[in-house]
């Protein structure tokens, strides 16, 4: 906490724990430290803490709960009343999945973030990028980039996203693509597409905390299926299908987002035939592919984009600032996935994607990939024996980007006393469906090399 001249230490305190509330780094329902906590942690008497925790109750910010402590108050929710009845409609998304992404533009330090999920920036290539983007514009399609893209996309990026995916041994013709604004669009396109209000959702837990709440803002009921070392517990899958009929199954086969893990032949082929007993598909999240053995199965490529639909992106590895990404589909989805599309964006920047398939064409991706493929496998071998010897556990074998570790203590709490040195972690209980305590977190292993951190996160743990 920086002390500001002209404020006393229980304005300073309280303004510190305020602006976080206001950025919802603390979500609602976060529990503050404990008064004896907070004065050690910040260098200030028990008294100031509590006269500053008053302040935040009078600003009507945090709630005190008898004999339990303070907590960050839920500003949405109306006060109760004597006679009121539950609100209609759908339940409010969880908002613990906007403190992660807004800890990306929140940090006041440039350390590392082992909670994110990029890689550094200096792990992209910005020339690959700046070479891309003039020669596009130095070729006879340059004006038609500054002008409205193709409602589906530009052509040329498909054709080329049609041989990539011929790599993974899906077969898929450009006419099956649509091209999006980031991975995350892509799945906006298809829920919109093939959902309704009140449908039912099988989504992996642990998983992604944005896409909970994504499903959840639009009114859908989600069915988590647990994700273990060895892939989704198909028993539970089969069950939950068979009571709740779902429309969907949105899934990570290829290193799975926290977990690392990916699908084996047997389980992908097991899974597809549960789909085809209950009438659901399979929408197949390949953001992180590009991290991943291409031997790897596909479960769009097993089921020959019948029943599945195959997304994917750039953010990952080329670069998050573009936000291209891709659906690819059976051709009787086609024209609805373009219709929502165009009420979403109309269309998608024709410069970037024309720069994209400039550099697939060339190769220039995959030699920037196989860069990045070497620098992550060693910095795994630097993070992975950093977190064992500070006291974690690895809940599934480490691979790809993430690793799951299980650090023994209160994730949430501790993100909290971490974030307070400047260190962005990511909490065990942003990966479920349903809040629930955690001594899980996910690690980032190329922003996870850092000893700092590794000594900082053991005090911290110890506290």
């Amino acid at each position: 906490m920086a002390r500001t001249a002209g404020s006393t230490l229980t304005e300073q305190v309280a303004e510190h724990y305020a602006e976080r509330i206001r950025q919802r780094l603390l979500a609602p329902g976060a529990r503050l430290p404990s008064v004896r906590d907070c004065a050690r942690r910040h260098g200030v008497s028990p008294h100031t803490v509590v006269a500053a925790y008053d302040q935040l109750l009078a600003q009507g910010l945090v709630e005190a709960r008898r004999q339990r402590g303070f907590f960050v108050r839920d500003r949405r929710a109306p006060e109760p009343r004597a006679a009121s009845r539950p609100p209609a409609g759908p339940p409010l998304p969880p908002v613990d999945a906007t403190a992660l992404i807004r800890g990306m533009f929140h940090s006041a330090t440039d350390q590392p973030a082992p909670g994110l999920g990029t890689l550094p920036l200096d792990w992209l290539d910005p020339s690959l990028l700046n070479t891309a983007l003039r020669r596009v514009l130095a070729q006879s399609e340059g004006a038609a980039a500054l002008q409205y893209g193709q409602p589906a996309g530009d052509r040329r990026l498909r054709e080329a996203l049609a041989l990539r995916l011929g790599g993974l041994g899906l077969q898929a013709s450009a006419d099956q693509i649509v091209t999006s604004t980031g991975a995350t669009h892509a799945l906006d396109i298809v829920s919109r597409a093939l959902l309704a209000p009140g449908d039912a959702v099988l989504v992996d837990e642990p998983g992604w905390a944005v896409e909970f709440a994504r499903l959840t803002q639009l009114g859908m009921r989600l069915l988590p299926v647990p994700r273990g070392a060895d892939g989704p517990d198909l028993a539970v899958l089969d069950t939950l299908a068979r009571e709740h009929r779902p429309r969907l199954y949105v899934t990570v086969s290829v290193l799975h987002n926290p977990t690392g893990n990916s699908l084996t032949p047997a389980g992908a082929y097991q899974l597809l035939r549960l789909a085809e007993q209950h009438d659901f598909r399979v929408v197949e999240d390949d953001t992180y592919g590009d991290l991943a053995p291409a031997h790897l199965p596909r479960l769009a490529a097993l089921d020959g984009l019948q029943r599945t639909l195959y997304i994917s992106g750039f953010a990952k590895t080329l670069t998050p600032g573009w936000r291209v990404g891709y659906v690819a589909a059976p051709p009787s989805l086609i024209e609805r996935l373009i219709d929502v599309k165009l009420l979403s964006t109309l269309t998608t920047p024709a410069i970037l994607e024309q720069a994209l398939a400039y550099c697939l064409e060339q190769g220039s991706l995959r030699r920037h990939v196989e860069r990045v493929h070497a620098r992550l496998d060693a910095a795994r071998q630097r993070a992975v024996p950093l977190a064992l010897a500070h006291g974690c556990r690895f809940v599934t074998p480490p691979q790809g980007l993430f690793g799951w570790v299980d650090t023994g203590v209160d994730t949430e709490a501790l993100a909290q006393q971490m974030h307070d040195q400047g260190w962005l972690l990511a909490p065990g209980h942003l990966f479920h469906a349903t809040r629930r305590p955690s001594t899980l977190m996910r690690i980032n292993f190329a922003t996870s090399q850092d000893a700092r951190f590794w000594q900082a996160f053991d005090q911290a743990r110890r506290r």
